[in-house]
């Protein structure tokens, strides 16, 4: 979502840092290259002009001047700056994602327009809680508006693996809503998610009803539903929300697509409602946490480091990462391990979105749309090691010119990608079998030259 405003800031700083020493016309003449990108990004303008000054009155002082690091010291008051935009810096609490802090069921009032994802978002929740947090849920959908709303969240339900509401036609929102409140109570669930219809636009009906719902729920979460991809108007739709209504989170979609990002800068600033999740694909486990610091990060190119250990420490099975451990400093990794970790590394998701995390990788973007890594790399050497005898696997040496015929054939591949596949294998493995020979120390003081032995005579990048 950040994609193009990340570029851009990054090119701004990227002529800062080739000044060396800066004036107060260099910060001057990069700030008003900043304002230009937000604007282009879709951030509101009172956010940027808020932002800009902000900058500016902390990166025209001395400290930055005279800094060692000039140009470093100006993108991190930039940094500073858009996570205070963002919801975070000072004043913030810490508190990250839904507040179940309260008697159970705790209520959850899901508002928004028809076709935000609010639907679809009611069954991430629901999901995010039964997993993650290990809570009894019952989804209630309210929607009598829309055809066959009440189905598609009982089947999300289902998928989700917890209760919904059982459908009993006639019965009005209040109706509904009452007697999900009241079933929760006596099966003792630990939270309702009470799904509510949306309309095309804000009108007074809409209000209304929400308004009556909200009275009768007293939720401990009302959460608005906005699509990212929608601009300026989802800040528009939640400042409305937020003044008739109130709400006490937002949860922004399709934050995967190629919206600009404005939104998410503006929302806080504008409605005062903080950001609480953002959901970033179809899949439901597609639901991650607002962290304002690290979305500044990425923004600014420097990756999202921490985002990613917690996904791999999510998705990655414990015990066989230590038997996966213990065999690699036996030196007896095989293919049937490399395969393993194919299959961990799909489970987190798309690669090149795994890539995106990292600091620096923002340049290397388009290399690596080219490369076509998700689609093309992990499937193919997976379906070749799928194709593989259980003996093969185990000993790779066994695998001569026929049987890599067999593979290829098997696998839909071709004999150069078997090939390639075997070599890389090799590699990794000689890797592994000179850390088992060099130790801890021995790696200290050698550091990648002693694990590549072709580095030191290499120029640097």
């Amino acid at each position: 979502m950040f994609e193009a405003l990340g570029n851009r800031l990054t090119g701004v700083f990227d002529k800062l840092r080739r000044r060396g020493a800066l004036t107060e016309a260099d910060v001057s003449e990069a700030l008003r290259e900043v304002r230009v990108a937000l604007l282009e990004a879709d951030v509101a303008l009172p956010v940027v002009k808020d932002l800009v000054n902000r900058v500016k009155e902390r990166a025209v002082g001395a400290e930055v001047i005279r800094s060692v690091s000039p140009a470093q010291q100006v993108v991190k008051i930039v940094n500073d700056a858009l996570v205070e935009a963002l919801g975070g810096g000072e004043g913030d609490d810490g508190k990250r994602g839904l507040d179940l802090n309260a008697p159970s069921p705790v209520p959850i009032l899901m508002v928004g327009l028809q076709g935000s994802g609010k639907t679809t978002t009611s069954g991430k929740i629901a999901l995010r809680l039964r997993a993650k947090d290990r809570k009894k849920v019952l989804l209630a959908s309210l929607d009598v508006q829309r055809p066959a709303a009440q189905l598609q969240l009982q089947q999300l339900a289902e998928r989700a693996e917890v209760t919904s509401l059982p459908i009993v036609a006639g019965q009005t929102p209040i109706q509904i809503a009452a007697r999900a409140l009241d079933v929760a109570k006596r099966e003792l669930y630990d939270v309702v998610i009470l799904d509510t219809a949306g309309r095309l636009a804000i009108d007074d009906a809409l209000m209304a009803e929400v308004a009556e719902v909200k009275a009768l729920a007293k939720p401990h979460e009302t959460l608005l539903v906005v699509d990212a991809m929608t601009g300026q108007d989802a800040v528009n739709t939640a400042k409305a929300f937020q003044d008739k209504v109130g709400v006490t989170g937002i949860v922004m979609t399709r934050v995967d697509g190629d919206a600009r990002g404005g939104a998410a800068l503006s929302m806080r600033s504008v409605t005062g409602a903080p950001i609480k999740l953002l959901g970033a694909g179809e899949k439901l486990d597609a639901l991650e946490e607002f962290h304002p610091d690290r979305i500044a990060n990425r923004i600014l190119g420097m990756g999202d480091i921490v985002s990613l250990v917690e996904k791999a420490a999510e998705t990655m099975d414990q015990a066989e990462a230590e038997k996966l451990a213990k065999k690699m400093q036996k030196g007896s990794f095989d293919l049937e391990d490399y395969a393993s970790q194919l299959k961990q590394i799909n489970k987190m998701g798309s690669l090149s979105g795994m890539l995106g995390m990292l600091p620096g990788i923002g340049k290397m973007k388009a290399q690596l749309e080219n490369a076509n890594l998700d689609q093309t790399v992990l499937k193919r050497q997976a379906a070749i090691i799928g194709s593989m005898t259980p003996k093969e696997r185990r000993n790779p040496d066994l695998i001569k010119a026929s049987r890599k015929k067999r593979i290829a054939a098997g696998s839909g591949t071709s004999v150069q990608e078997v090939n390639k596949l075997l070599k890389q294998f090799d590699e990794m493995s000689a890797m592994m079998k000179r850390m088992n020979k060099l130790g801890q120390k021995g790696l200290m003081r050698g550091g990648l030259s002693a694990l590549l032995p072709g580095l030191g005579n290499r120029r640097p990048f």
